[in-house]
């Protein structure tokens, strides 16, 4: 199938549980969603193997654009004349949900298109979260990166 086996396993459910809103993390990774943690991997699996992408490339692709981003200190950027980014840093750090070591900088990205209203918004550790764990959150949540819309926005 892929990253993962078509079963929640107990460890899915301690990550799904993390997850979850709480009093320190008031939205959640997975929104709105009602789904368990393994349907939301899965299904998004398949879009992005559909849309003939894979999640390295697309963490890649919000790498590239998140370094372009900070080159503004700050400040709205034009990138490959086709983006207005702005990285926006927060103070403070965040743990990978799966318990991965390290932290994450709460650096938030938005990004829209000059030739529409597109827009993507993510953080450094979604593009962890991608990368690692084919995780793109929940419906609802504030971060979620609809894969279809990476396609329309990033790779067209």
């Amino acid at each position: 199938m892929g990253k993962y086996p078509v079963y929640q396993s107990p460890d899915l459910d301690q990550v799904e549980a993390r997850m979850r809103p709480s009093p320190d993390f008031r939205h959640g990774y997975l929104g709105r969603d009602q789904r368990r943690l393994i349907q939301i991997l899965t299904a998004d699996e398949a879009r992005v193997r559909a849309l003939g992408l894979s999640h390295e490339a697309i963490a890649d692709r919000l790498d590239q654009l998140t370094l372009g981003a900070q080159s503004g200190y700050g400040e709205t950027v034009l990138l490959e004349q086709k983006y207005i980014v702005t990285a926006t840093v927060a103070r403070g750090k965040i743990p990978c949900p799966w318990d991965h070591p390290g932290l994450y900088r709460k650096t938030h990205i938005d990004l829209r298109r000059t030739d529409s209203d597109d827009r993507l918004v993510w953080t450094d550790l979604s593009i962890h979260l991608i990368r690692e764990h084919g995780f793109y959150q929940g419906e609802g949540s504030p971060y979620r990166l609809d894969p279809e819309a990476i396609h329309r926005v990033l790779f067209r």
